[in-house]
């Protein structure tokens, strides 16, 4: 029997009747099994590879089959507007059944949240932040809301996986599982990864599992290399190629997508926008109308990245270069999803650095690899997070059954450190002990967490401090307050009546004078302008892998990237840069200004923690992830050696720093916080 005849009669007609389906394809046909014996599952294909229905489809079978009630399947997004988009999409297939699909996540209306309690869907479409907030609302009945939940999908398992996120989903999973008769089959959606057996058993720690679908890296695509050195010449560039198509520009920060939409809106391009900091109104109506129109640009973060259907693209572009080969994977499988079209991606290049990180990913690329997705090391700040949140959600509860619930979340934790955090958060008074062997939330978490029924507790990450920018009642999206200091640059321009007018900024595209500004409730208001203004907004460092600068200097000592046409100027700027740079690991140039610069290949991580070692003897005065520059030669050091050891790398700068930017660092004892540092920041481990 293969796949499609295991599925429900019911459901059988309706992909052929209703859906108009000649067959399903090979993945979703070889999920159908697995997933209908309630096994574990990594579902992989590429972008728009049918992974949605490889998962729903199964299930929606087995509602049937096994007659589920009530909210049954959740499905996890990591951010609402795929949510949104994948809405109606499910409630058409469920629909055909009889089923029903809801949304929950920040921006649906208590109305649409009321409904659902009342009537609970067959299919929860969510975030990981919102299913804790209803863990822990006092709104919600848990043990009926949650009870009949049978399975959980993680649409973008590798996205959750590769960051904070990924254990935070993870914990909250295994507090759900305290209300359901068995422990929730989960199924994880990713594009192509090399390592899909590791990803599946750290999404399911325990029970039967299977990989559906392949690793296979697909190198059949056009993929081309310019260098146009600035944005006003990518601007240039985008306008007059590929007229009447319709193109995707992908950027690696807010502020190059909203200057490089601005200048082309003074060509006359047509031209769309989307990045988190715009307001969700504001991105669905550029993504919405980016779908219906064919001449036409649409810029973005990664928010586009990520599965968000906004119509049958020509082309994508690539203004300077992303991290990853996989991101790179996920951008460029936007494009060719009609017969005979084919994948293709135009890098923009404006730095040298982007230039070789590029020609790197492209290079690693045809080679058919790609990276390994990793959770991060030392989750010691979820750990304390998921601790506060659990004796929140429970109200109190026994010591040795908070430690229980650690060691089922984190397996990969060992005994001694999660009891050091629930000791430490005692200590501190994070949590208290009204009877032996209880815990509680402590007077510390009340006063730090509680405002807002502990809003700050369930928001796991830190955000930047930014400030709601509206025009008149409409919201327009989020500002960084150092965006509206005045700058001698001119941003603060005389009006008609000749006084002087508040700072310009560039936002969703358009240029806005900011006319007032309320600190108190974080909020500034705008009007429009003719041109003119500025877009920034502060961000994390990139973090470069060894494996790409390996790459790098492969091309640069063959002069040649496999799998990519460069441009002639792209070819002279490599040329150039062959000229400069010595391939021979731990060569050292001296710069204009008398300093030096030693090549490692190295990566960010490993260049970070020789900058340390280096730092008291020649005076480090920056780095990245192909070299560190100093003050004096750097070979009077003699061997270049990484260190191995905490001490010899997190310094109390570095700590103080790490403090700042992680948000429950405080509740976490100082020797899991520098381990923490010393294998995230610098990828080194602690010495035993």
């Amino acid at each position: 029997m293969n796949g499609f005849e295991q599925l429900h009669p019911a459901l059988q007609y309706h992909i052929v009747n209703s859906l108009g389906w000649d067959s399903l394809r090979p993945t979703q046909c070889d999920a159908i099994e697995p997933i209908g014996q309630g096994r574990h599952c990594l579902v992989l294909a590429p972008t728009a590879g049918g992974k949605t229905e490889a998962a729903v489809i199964p299930l929606l079978s087995r509602m049937l089959t096994e007659q589920w009630t009530g909210q049954s399947v959740l499905y996890v997004c990591p951010i609402k507007a795929l949510l949104n988009n994948l809405e109606p999409r499910l409630s058409r297939y469920a629909g055909l059944i009889g089923r029903r699909v809801a949304v929950w996540h920040g921006d649906v209306s208590q109305t649409g949240k009321r409904r659902a309690l009342k009537e609970p869907p067959d299919i929860l479409l969510t975030t990981p932040e919102s299913l804790e907030g209803m863990l822990v609302s006092a709104r919600i009945e848990r043990q009926p809301w949650f009870e009949n939940l049978r399975a959980v999908i993680v649409d973008e398992l590798h996205s959750f996986a590769s960051d904070d996120r990924g254990w935070h989903l993870r914990s909250v999973l295994s507090r759900l599982d305290r209300y359901t008769p068995q422990p929730l089959q989960r199924i994880g959606l990713s594009a192509t990864v090399s390592n899909p057996e590791e990803l599946l058993n750290w999404l399911a720690p325990k029970g039967d599992r299977r990989v559906v679908g392949t690793s296979h890296v697909g190198t059949d695509a056009e993929v081309t290399v310019d260098w146009v050195e600035t944005l006003e010449n990518a601007a240039l560039v985008v306008s007059s190629l590929h007229r009447g198509e319709k193109r995707l520009v992908f950027c690696d920060s807010r502020g190059n997508v909203e200057r490089l939409a601005s200048l082309l809106r003074e060509q006359g391009v047509r031209t769309f926008i989307s990045h988190a900091s715009l307001s969700a109104a504001e991105r669905r109506q550029a993504e919405a109308a980016f779908g219906e129109e064919r001449d036409c640009v649409i810029v973005a973060t990664s928010t586009l990245e990520l599965g968000i259907d906004v119509g049958d693209l020509d082309r994508v572009i690539q203004l300077d270069a992303p991290t990853t080969v996989s991101s790179f994977l996920q951008r460029m499988g936007r494009s060719g999803r009609r017969a005979a079209a084919k994948r293709n991606c135009l890098f923009l290049c404006t730095q040298p650095s982007s230039l070789l990180s590029v020609l790197g990913l492209v290079e690693l690329w045809s080679r058919g690899w790609v990276e390994a997705v990793s959770a991060p090391p030392e989750p010691w700040g979820v750990v304390a997070q998921q601790s506060l949140a659990l004796v929140l959600e429970q109200g109190m509860l026994p010591a040795t059954e908070l430690l229980a619930h650690l060691k089922v979340a984190f397996p990969e934790c060992v005994d001694p450190d999660l009891k050091s955090v629930l000791t430490f958060l005692v200590d501190r008074g994070y949590l208290s002990q009204p009877a032996e062997g209880t815990v509680q939330i402590g007077p510390r978490a009340e006063t730090q967490f509680g405002r807002g029924h502990y809003r700050e507790l369930l928001a796991t990450f830190s955000g930047a401090d930014l400030l709601l920018a509206r025009y008149g009642r409409t919201d327009v999206g989020y500002v960084d307050p150092s965006v509206l200091a005045v700058e001698r640059s001119g941003d603060q321009r005389p009006d008609r009546d000749g006084q002087s007018s508040g700072p310009r900024i560039l936002l969703s595209g358009r240029s806005w004078r900011c006319v007032e500004v309320d600190w108190k409730r974080r909020m500034v208001q705008l009007e429009p302008v003719a041109s003119g203004g500025k877009a920034r907004w502060s961000g994390g460092s990139r973090v470069i892998g060894a494996s790409v600068c390996g790459a790098i200097r492969d091309v640069l000592e063959r002069g040649e990237t496999q799998g990519a046409r460069l441009s002639k100027r792209a070819l002279n700027k490599l040329n150039a840069l062959r000229e400069e740079i010595p391939v021979t690991p731990h060569s050292t140039t001296q710069d204009e200004r008398g300093g030096f610069r030693v090549w490692t290949f190295a990566g960010t991580l490993a260049n970070r923690a020789l900058a340390v070692t280096l730092k008291p003897l020649v005076g480090v005065r920056g780095l990245d992830e192909l070299g560190i520059d100093t003050i004096s030669d750097p070979r009077v050091v003699g061997d270049l050696r990484r260190p191995t050891s905490e001490a010899a790398v997190v310094d109390e700068v570095e700590l103080k720093r790490y403090r700042e930017a992680i948000k429950f660092a405080d509740c976490v004892p100082e020797s899991l916080l520098r381990r923490e540092v010393s294998r995230r920041m610098f990828g080194v481990a602690v010495a035993p």
